[in-house]
């Protein structure tokens, strides 16, 4: 019970401070604040829940762990409830505060999106960057890797990631961040999920298979 609240608040604040940020502050703090937001937001879960439950507050990421053999599929799964109702619980509250009308930080592809990127570059980008993403959160918190800089390193990952990206989808890497904020939104944010949900497992499999056969020792 302990790791299912752990995940759910860890990624209800993911959603809440990142999309919130979009939503809430992007005229203000532009591309590089909203980057900083998600990074910095999965900093401080790193450090507040990370001993709990490792701080996954990303289903691509416990699906990584899966693969790469840190976890049990009965355990993965109980992640992927916790984190896919906290994101939708973040993405709940966000509303509240702002309402709809501006929309609540959805991730999307294609004309009319931030850079009107094709659907192919939108999978291409989450694929690789997931794959990416995954890999330094797997390096970063195994064994041999040195103790106390996990949480930087995953966040740093995730700032950079969001400046490279987020005129491209918005920037997932993250099934239920995806998730939360197109429930809510519909219309084309929730035609276009399957896409976040695909592209980073793809990645989050390549990353754990890198690990689960030691390609990187």
């Amino acid at each position: 019970m302990q790791k299912f609240v752990a995940e759910f608040i860890g990624t209800l604040t993911l959603v809440l401070f990142g999309c919130g940020a979009a939503v809430l502050g992007g005229d203000n703090v532009g591309q590089l604040g909203i980057a900083l937001a998600f990074g910095f937001a999965i900093v401080a879960m790193a450090y507040g829940i990370g001993s709990i439950s490792g701080c996954h507050v990303n289903p691509a990421v416990s699906l990584g762990a899966f693969i790469a053999g840190r976890m049990s599929a009965r355990e993965m799964l109980v992640y992927w409830v916790a984190q896919f109702l906290g994101a939708l619980v973040g993405a709940g509250i966000l509303a509240a505060i702002a309402g709809m009308a501006g929309g609540l930080g959805q991730n999307g592809w294609g004309p009319g999106y931030n850079g009107e990127f094709s659907m192919q570059a939108a999978l291409i980008f989450e694929v690789v960057m997931t794959a990416i993403f995954v890999i330094v959160i797997l390096g970063s918190t195994s064994a041999e890797a040195q103790a106390g800089f996990a949480g930087l390193a995953i966040g740093i990952t995730l700032a950079v990631i969001h400046i490279v990206g987020i005129q491209v989808t918005g920037v997932s890497v993250n099934p239920a961040r995806s998730f939360g904020p197109a429930v809510l939104v519909g219309g084309q944010a929730l035609s276009q999920l399957w896409l976040f949900f695909v592209a980073p497992a793809i990645g989050a499999v390549i990353a754990g298979a890198i690990y689960r056969f030691r390609v990187l020792r």
